[in-house]
């Protein structure tokens, strides 16, 4: 890849987005920050520059279609095209999330931002990825969302959750999808990459990773060279079981 490989990173503001954009940056890229919040993407943007990283902010909400479509746009007019897309923007939902008790309601949100987001701004950003030389798509998971570790006994996944776990299994099998239509046409790279139990005001701060820590599978996998693995599920430690 070249120095000039242009990539972008959803809800890059804060927490593990931002340290991928900071990590991919520090390697020569230039970097479209995505967020919905105007301010706090500026105040990255910001920081990333000062930092030394070719970065520019990229409104966007995930949930939204006006909003991705404007996105592609302006990253096209901006930057040129696209290399490595990261799809990093997730929510929780909140909890408790028990499958008896949780409010429909809820469920449908976090999967319109945890997974229909995500194919929303794939497919938005797919003729820019198709039209690069080493094209990348990473969509941040999690281990929780893992149906063999979820049914291995002793193995503690963490609380119940009928919307924010379910989510990840979910873009889990979105993402192998993806791998299927497009693998024997395109060199598009595509996988899964969880960061860890990392301290993010998504989870309270609770974790134990950092979140430089966090983003480090990210920016593995948006590295891949062209022979890497495709329809892969990886986290700092290697393969995790789907």
């Amino acid at each position: 890849m070249s120095e000039r490989t242009i990539a972008l990173v959803t809800g890059a503001n804060k927490g593990i987005g931002y340290e991928i954009a900071a990590g991919l940056g520090a390697l020569g890229w230039r970097i479209g920050v995505g967020a919905r919040d105007r301010q706090r993407r500026d105040t990255a943007v910001e920081k990333l520059r000062a930092a030394g990283t070719d970065a520019f902010g990229v409104p966007l909400d995930v949930t939204d279609d006006a909003s991705v479509a404007a996105a592609a746009e302006l990253i096209a007019d901006h930057a040129g095209g696209l290399d490595v897309l990261v799809n990093n923007a997730a929510i929780t939902g909140g909890m408790p999330q028990t499958p008896t008790t949780v409010d429909p309601a809820t469920v449908r949100a976090v999967v319109e931002t945890n997974v229909i987001g995500v194919i929303r701004v794939t497919n938005a950003m797919l003729p820019m990825l198709r039209a690069s030389a080493a094209p990348r798509i990473v969509n941040m998971s999690s281990s929780v969302g893992s149906l063999a570790l979820q049914t291995t006994p002793g193995v503690d996944m963490g609380p119940i959750s009928a919307a924010y776990v379910a989510s990840k299994t979910f873009l889990n099998a979105v993402t192998i999808q993806y791998v299927k239509e497009l693998g024997d046409d395109t060199n598009i790279l595509i996988n899964s990459g969880c960061p860890g139990f990392t301290a993010t005001d998504l989870n309270g701060f609770r974790g134990v990773r950092t979140p430089q820590q966090g983003a480090a599978i990210a920016i593995h996998l948006a590295t891949l060279p062209d022979d890497g693995p495709t329809g892969g599920f990886f986290d700092d430690a290697g393969t995790v079981p789907w």
